[in-house]
Formats: structure tokens, C-alpha cells, sequence
């Protein structure tokens, strides 16, 4: 078993312009997870970069309000909605919410550098 304490994660600044809590990822937990979790927070009027991933991903909002664009589709978002993305779609999502937009990320196979490419 493996716990992941919110107040004892640190907070780093993600390439798309987010912060991000990674939660579970292979190289931190102890099971073999082949799939990472990770919390992302994005401030009113900001949106992430244009990016794709090799990987799946679900977004699942936890609060705030956003629009989230997957190539040529956009979806208002809020909270408790949950978005999947498939492999090697263009996306990013933007907060047009007047609150932080936060969300989770569950990537499968797990998120790795190698694997997103940034589209702009």
C-alpha cells in the first residue's frame, strides 16, 4: 500500500504554464502502477499549452470552471466533470472561471517527458 499526503506534496510549476502535485507515478509508488495521478491548478484568464501526449489521459475537474480543447473540439468543463483524451490528441485547457481551475490528470501508460510534445 502506498498514501499520498496533499500537504506533504510539493508544488511545481508544469511546462504548460499549471502547478502540478503529482499524486502517484510509477517511479514513486511502491506497486507497479503503470499509470501516473497528478493534481493541476491553473489561475483565472491562463490556459495551458497547446501539447500532445503518446499516452491516454482523463481530466476530471475538482473545481472551477474552464473550456478544454481537443484538436478541433472545445468543452466548457466544471466541477465533478471528466473528460477522457486519447492518445495524440492536441489539447490544452484555459480557465475562464473568476476561481483557480483545478483538476486531476490520470495518464495510462504514466506521463513521462519523452511523451509530450508542445505545440507551440
Amino acid at each position: 500500500m502506498s498514501i499520498q499526503k496533499d500537504s506533504e506534496i510539493p508544488e511545481i510549476d508544469g511546462n504548460e504554464g499549471t502547478k502540478i502535485k503529482q499524486y502517484f507515478h510509477p517511479h514513486n509508488t511502491l506497486n507497479g502502477i503503470r499509470f501516473s495521478l497528478a493534481q493541476f491548478t491553473l489561475k483565472p484568464s491562463r490556459r495551458s499549452l497547446r501539447h500532445k501526449l503518446q499516452s491516454s489521459e482523463v481530466y476530471y475537474i475538482l473545481e472551477g470552471e474552464g473550456v478544454l480543447s481537443v484538436n478541433d473540439e472545445k468543452i466548457a468543463v466544471s466541477k465533478d466533470d471528466s473528460v477522457y483524451v486519447p492518445p495524440l490528441s492536441e489539447q490544452f485547457i484555459e480557465n475562464t472561471g473568476s476561481e483557480d481551475l483545478r483538476f486531476l490528470c490520470i495518464v495510462d501508460p504514466a506521463w513521462k517527458s519523452q511523451d509530450e510534445e508542445i505545440l507551440e
